[in-house]
């Protein structure tokens, strides 16, 4: 933190001087289409990926529950000031002239799950009377009126390249209680690692041992426990709760592999795999890597899945062909005061959660 710092007449030079160096020139127009055109723009082609307004890979999926998705239609019907969409002009997109979405594909998405008649309004305050209608519940005056309501657009000029486009991403975004941080990652981290992440956690395998909810894998919880299993796995020693948050320590990581010349995706896939198959032929009816509930499973904690599938690839690494005696120990008492949530800022328990399981699988 920098405190008591005298700003001297050289310091604001140099400060203005990387004003200029780092400054981009972004060229935008400011565009006004009907919903009804940005939901055939949006629509239009989209199962041959050719539609107009498209929405790139590192943005999520749908992440509005039906409450947020009424109440957005509500203040539509309401005429209320609606954020602007941003979306940008792709050059090597030139002979289908696409537009990619930077901001705005939830309310894009919304938009036209109603006009399909996939929406049904919910818990809206303001216009109760509208509960359980769709948009052909509505009389012929009311469905064109909404159709005709304009929504304003920043578009960028062909002159963004990606990487404005996903900074813009990141800065729209950052802070925003609408975005986890595995859902900003995803769009302001590219790169080779962060692909095998996508790659892993789309395994059914490692899904079904996990047990994730559709509602978690909306919200990229499986790419969040990828992500965590690696970090933990080569860099766990080197943790410290001064990161200040556990995802300060996943960014961290995630740049150095990204930026890593010497990464090997093929093996550390395999590790990944290895583990699984271990998890699978072990503890086939275990409630280790989640818990059961009455009539379903459910996710276990991050801490419990990091210290359990950590602990084996490390008992992997020094011994291939390792068969456990047994795998009670993950029933002690000794490990359930290891992986209570409090101690999840821990160094100390962190290091030594992993590392019980790492020397109980091996006899140790």
């Amino acid at each position: 933190m920098v405190t008591n710092l005298q700003i001297t007449d050289e310091l604001k030079e140099n400060a203005e001087q990387e004003i200029r160096d780092k400054r981009k020139r972004v060229d935008y127009n400011t565009l006004e289409y009907p919903i009804e055109v940005i939901v055939q723009k949006y629509v239009d082609g989209q199962d041959e990926d050719e539609n107009e307004l498209f929405i790139p890979d590192y943005q999520r999926e749908m992440a509005w529950d039906e409450d947020r998705q009424s109440k957005f239609i509500e203040s539509v019907m309401l005429d209320l000031p609606i954020p602007y969409i941003f979306v940008a002009d792709i050059s090597e997109s030139e002979d289908l002239a696409r537009l990619e979405i930077i901001d705005g594909t939830q309310r894009i998405r919304t938009l036209t799950r109603f006009i399909k008649n996939e929406l049904q309004l919910k818990n809206l305050e303001k216009l109760k009377f509208l509960n359980g209608f769709t948009f052909k519940d509505l009389p012929l005056s009311r469905q064109r009126r909404f159709n005709r309501t304009t929504i304003r657009m920043i578009k960028l000029t062909d002159e963004a390249d990606e990487e404005v486009r996903r900074d813009l991403f990141e800065r729209i975004n950052s802070g925003s209680v609408e975005l986890n941080e595995m859902e900003k990652r995803r769009g302001s981290k590219p790169g080779k690692f962060l692909d095998l992440i996508e790659e892993l956690s789309k395994d059914k395998k490692f899904r079904d041992l996990c047990s994730f909810t559709q509602t978690e894998i909306d919200k990229r919880d499986p790419q969040e426990f990828v992500l965590r299993f690696f970090a933990f796995l080569n860099n766990y020693q080197h943790y410290s709760s001064s990161d200040n948050k556990v995802h300060e320590f996943l960014d961290n990581y995630l740049d150095q592999e990204n930026q890593s010349d010497s990464l090997n995706i093929d093996q550390m896939r395999n590790e990944f795999c290895l583990m699984l198959k271990f998890v699978e032929k072990y503890f086939p009816n275990s409630l280790h890597i989640y818990r059961k509930t009455k009539d379903r499973y459910e996710p276990t904690t991050r801490i419990k899945f990091e210290s359990i599938t950590v602990g084996i690839a490390l008992a992997l690494r020094q011994n291939p062909t390792l068969i456990p005696q047994s795998t009670s120990f993950l029933e002690s008492e000794d490990f359930k005061n290891l992986t209570k949530s409090d101690s999840s800022s821990s160094q100390n328990k962190v290091n030594r959660r992993i590392e019980y399981v790492h020397y109980q699988l091996l006899g140790n």
